[in-house]
């Protein structure tokens, strides 16, 4: 980015004066009904509201809110699209931008897309939902795939893995393959779970704070609070990332007067970058240097650990020269940071996708547990491991079974409080990518894709529009359209789809329930109206789930009645018997309680691994690649004003840019390729190219590049981690020339 006169500072007035301008727009009722109703937070992970009220967090602590919540909550009180909108054809639909598509106004009707259309046909929707039924009823379950979003409740993720383990198939996914799947198998790897450690108020005790691979002033803004008090406290905050972003510099918190006048509070005070896709190397200099001078646990290590003496020997063994190169980092650097680790008391590690999304990334989280374990830095207060989710209920999601393989004695329990057969977890499932690649060879029949933006989250976008044109029916429950339900169309093609409006979190007309990345499950109460012909996830797949099974099963007596799911208060109390950490579902919507997942590992050592410790890993340097043809190294980014796919704001306000069709570079990646700012540029990979983007400078490693997601998936391949099934969209080869 250009060098401005004075340091770009994140947060600060102009959010303050952006969240007051869209609750302008949202009608001052309309916004102050929304934030402050008992539901949960419909943004990032972190979690606020329920019962503690909609700008509260599980700490009681007031205002806690951000402009994700703000605008998240924009977008829900849109009015319906106007009937009119749907005399445009497909093409005309796909001309707009993503943040036009969305700011077109809620869905409010079922959509029809015939084999042959070109644009859309409104539906009814008993015809829809009996349409929808005959096609999966006469499809072999093997050839479908079942897909939410984490911003479904538990409740309705829970509905949807059943009727699809019911109906025969274990093709149930959810967005975490496409986030931090790496991340659940690496912990699960090292110390026998795939969820944080911590509690929220585990950060208030720690002394050290890591942010790895992350930008929480953009994508968990209300997590900058939590780092400032670390900094006021004395404590350090260490980020480690190929970009310096402005607001992990400086935040200028809103609700801060000291902050705002001052100009910004220091966030980071070790701050170090290395090359992209180079963590691991990095990593091991850190252990390096601990282990040199002896900065270790070793009570922890020998009470609570396996694998150390071979972690030992290949920490030893990897040279200085080999850790620097990888990383552009020198030794002095990596150690002064290991020295700021190794005074800390209590340390609590944070990570985000900039560590997942590699062809490596479950060896990258094993790296960050290997660090936390040298020092004990887990299980007890104020110390643990803290992937940072970037939805509010992916979490949950996961934990009721959205996933190809679950624990079979919870499909044991299933089975026996339900009396049905659930197809047997022998029957692998696939994985979202794999579904994908399934479709683009033909053997995908019918779809059922609940929220979202499963084309545009994909890699390689040209092709995974391809695959999902080729899927012969598509149903998606929707609460407003985007750019992937009009891409994955094939105009006046054979395939067909349906789209269906579905209620947001707090219009379900019963309570519903939602787990934070804190393992904390908090209590929704929905309730209010804004969309008259919108309809609760739960009561869709209900009537679905009864609607196939009885056109599929005649006379077949594996019948479950799913009408006693219409009672959320029913279908919580089989999530309770069923689900291990869950039993206090059973009467959260009388006692209003909300609690932390029980049994989950969080300030006892007591680690659900095989052999009951937590475990070392051995994890090697990925090999380097070195291809002529596209020297340079690209990662793909979120700004400020998106959430996930959707894009509320065209330009980026923290990093200075104006347009997301940008290329973010060093100055001297920018001197090497004879470019200067402004210059339009196309960048070029294996699989993709993008056009006429505008070059911007920003400080980050020589031969490093950034480009806004998820319009760079263009660039991005399937190529994905190999046990975590999650794409590389962090470390992407290309080449950049001017455009002509």
């Amino acid at each position: 980015m250009e060098r401005p006169s004075k340091p770009r500072v994140g947060g600060g007035a102009k959010k303050i004066f952006y969240v007051l301008d869209t609750a302008r727009k949202m009608g001052i009722a309309n916004s102050a009904k929304a934030l402050t109703a008992k539901n949960t937070c419909k943004a990032c992970g972190l979690g606020m509201g329920g019962q503690a009220g909609g700008m509260t967090n599980e700490l009681g602590e007031f205002p806690a809110v951000c402009n994700k919540s703000v605008q998240a909550q924009s977008s829900d009180i849109q009015p319906p699209i106007p009937d009119e909108i749907f005399d445009c054809a497909f093409d005309d639909f796909a001309e707009l931008s993503a943040k036009q598509i969305e700011s077109l106004g809620r869905l409010g009707k079922p959509l029809y897309k015939a084999r042959g259309a070109t644009q859309f046909k409104p539906a009814d929707w008993a015809w829809a939902l009996d349409y929808a039924a005959d096609h999966f009823a006469t499809t072999s379950p093997d050839r479908s795939f079942f897909y939410t979003s984490g911003r479904s409740s538990n409740e309705a993720g829970f509905v949807l893995q059943l009727m699809a383990r019911h109906y025969g198939t274990n093709n149930i996914n959810n967005c975490s393959y496409y986030c931090h799947q790496a991340t659940s198998v690496g912990l699960a790897s090292s110390i026998g779970t795939g969820t944080a450690t911590v509690e929220l108020a585990d950060l208030g005790e720690s002394d050290c704070i890591f942010v790895i691979g992350a930008n929480p002033a953009s994508n968990h803004p209300r997590f900058i609070h939590q780092l400032k008090a670390c900094r006021d406290r004395g404590g350090d905050v260490i980020v480690i990332n190929p970009a310096r972003e402005p607001g992990l510099v400086k935040f200028a918190l809103p609700k801060s007067a000291r902050s705002l006048i001052a100009g910004g509070s220091d966030i980071a005070s070790v701050y170090v970058q290395p090359r992209i896709g180079s963590d691991i190397a990095l990593f091991k200099g850190i252990a390096k240097a601990l282990l040199t001078g002896d900065a270790i646990d070793h009570t922890f290590i020998d009470t609570h650990t396996s694998g150390f003496t071979a972690y030992r020997e290949d920490i030893e063994a990897t040279s200085w020269n080999t850790i620097e190169t990888e990383t552009g980092l020198s030794k002095a650097v990596i150690s002064d940071l290991a020295v700021a680790y190794a005074r800390a008391n209590r340390a609590v590690f944070a990570w985000g996708m900039g560590m997942t999304h590699h062809q490596h990334g479950v060896e990258n989280v094993e790296s960050i547990a290997n660090i936390a374990l040298l020092r004990g830095m887990i299980a007890q207060r104020g110390k643990g491991l803290l992937p940072l989710r970037g939805h509010s209920n992916v979490q949950g999601i996961g934990t009721i079974g959205v996933k190809p393989i679950v624990d079979q004695e919870i499909i044991a329990q299933i089975q026996q409080q339900l009396g049905i057969e659930l197809v047997s977890s022998n029957s692998k499932g696939m994985d979202t990518l794999s579904c994908l690649q399934a479709a683009e060879s033909e053997n995908i029949d019918v779809a059922l894709i609940m929220g979202g933006n499963l084309l545009q989250a994909s890699p390689q976008t040209a092709w995974a529009a391809e695959a999902m044109k080729k899927i012969k029916l598509k149903v998606f429950m929707t609460t407003t359209l985007n750019k992937g339900h009009i891409e994955s169309l094939n105009s006046g093609g054979d395939d067909e789809a349906l789209i269906l409006p579905v209620c947001v979190r707090d219009e379900e007309p019963e309570p519903t329930t939602q787990e934070s990345m804190f393992n904390f499950v908090r209590l929704s109460d929905g309730g209010i109206e804004r969309i008259q012909n919108a309809r609760s996830e739960i009561d869709v797949l209900v009537d679905l789930a009864l609607s196939i099974q009885d056109k599929k099963n005649k006379g077949d007596t594996n019948k479950f009645d799913y009408s006693v799911f219409r009672s959320r208060s029913s279908l919580r109390q089989v999530l309770a018997r069923t689900i291990p950490g869950l039993e206090q579902l059973k009467d959260i919507d009388v006692a209003k309680k909300e609690f932390h997942v029980s049994n989950r590992l969080m300030h006892k050592p007591i680690f659900r691994t095989s052999n009951g410790k937590a475990n070392f890993q051995v994890v090697a340097i990925p090999a380097a690649v070195n291809d002529k043809r596209f020297p340079l190294r690209a990662m793909t980014t979120r700004t400020e004003g998106q959430f996930n796919s959707i894009v509320y704001e065209e330009q980026d306000s923290y990093r200075g840019v104006e347009s997301r069709w940008s290329v973010l570079m060093s100055k001297q990646t920018m001197i090497s390729l004879k470019l200067k700012s402004g210059d339009l540029v196309d960048v070029r990979s294996e699989t993709g190219e993008m056009q006429g983007l505008k070059v911007v400078r920003c400080d980050l490693p020589e031969n490093d590049l950034m480009l806004f997601y998820p319009e760079a998936n263009v660039l991005t391949s399937q190529r994905c981690d190999p046990r975590s099934r999650t794409p590389a969209f962090k470390s992407i080869a290309v080449n950049v020339t001017k455009s002509v």
